[in-house]
């Protein structure tokens, strides 16, 4: 972060060699502090690494005081207290805070409870896949399994036919991928498929950026229109 950044922010930190007690406490603070200037009719983003780690803390919390490990190992509290920490985002009569949780998932499994009960919590997800980054694609976004609540309520008409045809395009040619691949697929045999083949380049080309790469918005629905005429 550079120096203009630093003035800006609040840091606080509970590494993972803390009392379980202090990790817990360093997110619930965190939040508080975010809080407090959103009452003071400023807009917060509040970033969170990690709501596992926040979880395992206070699963070692539940099992010290006796409660049964319910789901792979978790007990109840965890599943209660992480609604009454991330509800405390939002929007307020005076400011807001847009909360951009990180969680780790055990073993790439999507459907592991933490990242299950977050998804009914959070108005969105982004999903960071393994296998892609592998192709040295980054930023590594599933696109297909990530997911925005808020999106067709902020975004035109115009832009949600864009994304939602770059979507289809995307998951026909993941559905045949594999019989690309390996020659078995002919082309002509089925025209959205032949579509998504002359068309998937320029769309990871787009969904490719480099770490200095600046867009604009304007710029990424002109490429967008340009990807699917």
């Amino acid at each position: 972060m550079q120096e203009e950044g630093l003035k800006r922010s609040v840091l606080v930190v509970a590494t993972s060699d803390q009392p379980a007690l202090i990790r817990t406490k360093g997110a619930l603070l965190a939040t508080s502090i975010a809080e407090y200037f959103r009452d003071q009719g400023q807009n917060v983003i509040l970033m969170m690494d990690s709501l596992t780690r926040f979880s395992m803390a206070q699963r070692e919390i539940g099992l010290a005081i006796g409660e049964p490990p319910v789901t792979r190992g978790y007990t109840p509290s965890v599943f209660a207290i992480l609604p009454k920490l991330l509800e405390r985002s939002g929007t307020s009569d005076k400011g807001s805070i847009t909360g951009l949780y990180t969680i780790l998932v055990d073993g790439d499994d999507m459907n592991e409870p933490i990242a299950d009960t977050v998804r009914g919590i959070l108005d969105g997800h982004i999903v960071l896949s393994r296998k892609i980054a592998n192709r040295n694609h980054y930023p590594a976004i599933d696109i297909l399994a990530s997911v925005s609540r808020v999106m067709p309520n902020v975004i035109t008409k115009e832009h949600l036919q864009l994304s939602n045809q770059i979507k289809e395009l995307l998951s026909i040619y993941n559905e045949s991928e594999d019989l690309i691949n390996i020659g078995a697929y002919v082309e002509g045999t089925n025209k959205k498929i032949d579509e998504a083949i002359s068309r998937i380049d320029s769309i990871n080309d787009f969904l490719r950026q480099d770490i200095q790469q600046k867009s604009s918005f304007d710029e990424a629905i002109d490429i967008m229109q340009e990807i699917v005429k």
